[in-house]
């Protein structure tokens, strides 16, 4: 088996609060408790030997293994085939229906032979804090308990244990027809442990899950062409949404890298407000009313935490919505592949990154239009935040892609800020709130202006990263979504077509080129899934449809075998980067929709 399998090999599953990767070899990689930005309980995805996992599968490596999901839910099958006989591990974690914050979280996993007769082994071998903190092991008739400063874990099996060190191993023989379980549980310290579990009481619980799944999925209103891959997309986006505050996480993982070996090794755990703010509208598409609605009111909040003297938003918050930790190198672990270093936390939450505002004004500006409505408290936040906004947009920042290597005036952060004064100026009118509409206007007027005279490069004949080079940047593709251009303009136009020289490589699209524009990391990186949504969705804008639609279907084929998307896509068509990516997933359901829409309009 491969120390570190590919980043695609992996499915997700979750209870909302916190999720699990599991490879299609039945390991479990990928595992933080008791939320997506806790320590990790396994984490071998980033070092194999230091970093924990829990492997459930058919001994023998002679078997062929098959991934996919219980249709229209987050339950995860791994099938082993092999001359002796078929069997299959089916793992969930019950989604925790109260919304509330708990310490205490399931994975179970179920075995079962179809056909013939399957000897499983199993081993666990959990390693907290990131495998920083060491554990005990209790071993008793009713299975094993696990205990680290802080955290216990429990692991209950229809079949004995024993013990490994300070690690649980196990067999179990299986004719057709047969089943076990093993049920592993996080919990606080003191924790009491779970009821011993049965087949039966398990498989009534999975129907439950089941029934959970497929009944939130019947409320989307998507009928569109794609209803597969905009439903697992759809699902993706709720397994990383944390339920008790309604913030999504950026990612299921951290310290992924972009390219193996290199430095671009993130942590993506976290809730930026310009993913979470595009949401908005893929969710509201959908019909997902009651998710748009929880992130607006997160967002909200944020907009009452800032400090208006210096920056009225941060870049990305904790799901609880408290700052980050200070990015920290876990120097222990050797990275994905020996890709180091493998950052904790993330540093571009201390960024001036000024896109936000747009993002932020979009999402509240959409969750209008179906009756989400902030109240005149929260109106008085927004004017603040955008009254600040006019003293601040005039300034270098960071920019969307979080860059190293010193601040710039980015367009697409002046375009964002435009789109901020334009929603926030629609917002007051309709609602008949007080505002200093006057200055806004100015500000956005003013904003325009210098694009059109500063972002626009005659030599390229596009609109370009920054004001002092010449730089293509997928970014701008959002730039006639948001409504600063016309999606026919001739200069958009001109933009799309250098863009397709430029930036597109058999149809995939990269955010921009590093050599071109030192961003301060070494390496290079992949193209990025985001952008070819967002390249599918412009296109399609445009009237492009022959294009958009090759592109999106083109797009789709490296998708991994059960529907999901890491960050990028490697030189040899392989997912790189944190893993799944919501971002990627949103896109992908945006870019449906438009395409969709655009398809239909032709027919008629």
């Amino acid at each position: 088996m491969d120390r570190y399998p590919p980043i695609a090999t992996h499915g997700l599953v979750g209870d909302l609060q916190t999720c699990a990767l599991i490879s299609s070899q039945g390991v479990v990689n990928w595992l933080a408790a008791p939320r997506f930005d806790s320590p990790s309980v396994f984490a071998a995805l980033l070092d194999h030997d230091r970093g924990g996992c829990f492997r459930l599968s058919p001994d023998g490596p002679e078997s062929s293994c098959k991934q996919l999901y219980y249709p229209d839910t987050a339950v995860l099958v791994t099938r082993f085939m092999s001359p002796d006989g078929v069997g299959e591990v089916l793992d969930w974690m019950a989604p925790i229906a109260s919304g509330c914050a708990t310490d205490r979280h399931t994975l179970v996993r179920k075995v079962r032979s179809v056909r013939g007769t399957v000897r499983f082994s199993m081993e666990c071998r959990p390693r907290f804090d990131y495998g920083r903190a060491p554990h005990e092991l209790e071993l008793g008739p009713d299975g094993a308990v696990f205990r680290s400063a802080g955290i216990s874990a429990h692991l209950q099996a229809g079949f004995p244990l024993e013990r490994d060190g300070h690690d649980v191993r196990g067999t179990v023989t299986l004719g057709v027809g047969e089943s076990a379980v093993a049920v592993f549980t996080v919990c606080g310290p003191d924790g009491p442990a779970p009821p011993q579990p049965t087949v039966e009481g398990t498989d009534e619980q999975l129907w439950e899950v089941v029934e959970f799944w497929q009944n939130w999925l019947r409320t989307s209103r998507y009928r569109g062409r794609w209803s597969d891959m905009v439903n697992r997309s759809a699902i993706t986006l709720k397994l990383l949404t944390y339920a008790p505050t309604g913030a999504p996480v950026a990612a299921a993982t951290m310290g992924l890298p972009e390219q193996i070996g290199g430095e671009r090794n993130w942590d993506y755990r976290y809730t930026w407000v310009r993913d979470g703010s595009l949401s908005v509208r893929a969710l509201l598409d959908l019909g997902f009313v009651e998710e748009a609605t929880a992130f607006t009111r997160w967002l909200g909040a944020r907009l009452g935490d800032g400090d208006i003297d210096g920056e009225a938003l941060q870049t990305m918050y904790r799901v609880d919505g408290e700052p980050l930790p200070a990015e920290e190198i876990l120097t222990h672990l050797e990275g994905y592949r020996g890709s180091h270093p493998v950052r904790l936390g993330n540093a571009a939450s201390d960024q001036l990154q000024l896109d936000i505002y747009g993002e932020a004004l979009y999402a509240l500006s959409e969750g209008h239009e179906v009756g989400i409505q902030s109240g005149y408290r929260g109106w008085k936040k927004v004017a603040r935040t955008l009254d600040w906004l006019a003293d601040s947009w005039d300034r270098p920042d960071e920019g969307i892609w979080e860059t190293r290597g010193g601040r710039k005036d980015f367009t697409y952060s002046r375009v964002m800020c435009w789109a901020a004064f334009d929603r926030g100026l629609k917002l007051a009118t309709a609602f008949s709130r007080p505002a200093d509409t006057v200055r806004w206007t100015r500000a956005r007027d003013s904003i325009l202006e210098q694009v059109m005279a500063r972002g626009w490069s005659e030599q390229e004949q596009a609109y370009v990263q920054h004001y002092e080079g010449d730089v293509l940047d997928a970014s701008l593709l959002l730039m006639p979504r948001v409504g600063f251009l016309a999606p026919k303009d001739p200069s958009w136009l001109s933009t799309l077509d250098a863009m397709n020289d430029t930036l597109v490589s058999d149809s995939l699209v990269y955010r921009y080129d590093p050599a071109a524009s030192p961003d301060g990391l070494r390496g290079s990186e992949g193209t990025f899934s985001l952008c070819t949504f967002l390249y599918v969705d412009a296109l399609a804008r445009a009237g492009r449809l022959r294009m958009a639609r090759y592109t999106f279907e083109k797009m789709l084929t490296y998708a991994n075998h059960v529907g999901l998307f890491a960050e990028e896509i490697g030189p040899t068509g392989e997912q790189l980067g944190n893993f799944p990516q919501a971002f990627t997933h949103l896109s992908l359901i945006t870019a449906a929709r438009t395409l969709d829409e655009a398809l239909d309009r032709l027919r008629d």
